[in-house]
């Protein structure tokens, strides 16, 4: 349910005790139904809701291998009720950091602002953005990706912090853990969001947590769209109580073409493109078919999720 170029397909038909089925997810439901009914696993990518109507069609499932290390779009309850393996592709975290950092830096000097201006037909080399240099970063979440990222913003002499829900995460040198999500929030210059998307972070940003950030702050988002409140983001980038965003996830995607956000000069939108280059996607492609395997043949897998 994911595409997969002929060196994957190849890879699988070289496996004597597994067999690989290709299904379009926006197949018929009768056909939909007789290639899931067989299944023993499912290969699926973020833009593959599999929900309740879906599991229910695939009665002899162990396994879900997400192609993403979210995993919103898998309906979990139904799943840890029924012993099925939810797997995730945690090979994306540089490309990711990498990402977010040219955000940042987009959002700090203004130039999707200089980009539209040239866009448009003027040349203006008077905008004037900040430097990236000590300026205080904020990590809300700090799993994988957000260390790279911390890595990557301290080799830019940057200052970070960073809060997390869980007390076990291993310290990193140069990062200061800060107790509370407002704590953080009222310091920061830039905040950065590393989260899942889960009932405990819908809306994480809203008008309430955006109101303790300093005025002209940036905002950048490379996790999920639904953890701000896209409405809330627009007000206070609007009025100017903050300075910029630059977002490559939205809570509808693609979004309305009449989506205000998109019509304002200090926001930098991208479409979802985080874990996009080459070298990431094949690496996923390649763990996310691993870890099908090792569940199907009831071996270890270590990027089973916890649920």
């Amino acid at each position: 349910m994911v595409p997969l170029a002929a060196p994957q397909i190849a890879w699988f038909e070289g496996l004597d005790d597994c067999e690989l089925v290709l299904v379009d997810p926006q197949a018929p439901t009768g056909e939909l139904a007789a290639a899931l009914e067989p299944a023993a696993a499912v290969l699926v990518n973020s833009h593959v809701r599999v929900d309740s109507p879906l599991l229910a069609m695939a009665p002899h499932l162990r396994a879900i291998s997400t192609v993403s290390v979210g995993f919103d779009h898998i309906d979990t309850r139904v799943a840890v009720e029924r012993g099925i393996s939810v797997t995730t592709t945690p090979v994306l975290s540089d490309a990711v950091a990498d990402l977010t950092m040219a955000l940042m830096t987009m959002a700090l000097r203004r130039l999707g602002e200089a980009m539209r201006d040239l866009s448009n037909g003027v040349w203006s080399n008077e905008i004037l953005g900040a430097d990236v240099r000590g300026k205080l970063l904020f990590l809300v979440g700090f799993g994988r990706i957000a260390r790279e990222v911390a890595a990557r913003a301290l080799a830019a002499k940057m200052h970070v912090c960073a809060y997390d829900v869980r007390d076990d995460l291993e310290p990193m040198p140069g990062v200061e853990r800060v107790a509370s999500l407002a704590d953080g929030l009222s310091r920061a210059d830039v905040v950065s969001l590393h989260v899942d998307l889960n009932p405990t972070t819908h809306h994480l940003l809203d008008d309430a947590a955006i109101a303790m950030m300093r005025p002209g702050a940036v905002v950048i988002n490379t996790a999920r769209g639904g953890t701000i409140d896209q409405a809330a983001l627009y007000r206070a980038l609007a009025c100017g109580q903050l300075g910029a965003a630059g977002l490559d996830v939205l809570e509808r995607e693609p979004p309305d073409p009449n989506e205000p956000l998109l019509s304002l000069a200090n926001v930098v939108v991208l479409p979802h493109i985080g874990s996009a280059t080459t070298e990431t996607r094949l690496a996923m492609l390649e763990c996310a078919m691993t870890n099908v395997v090792a569940c199907v043949r009831g071996n270890p897998c270590a990027h089973v999720l916890q649920l």
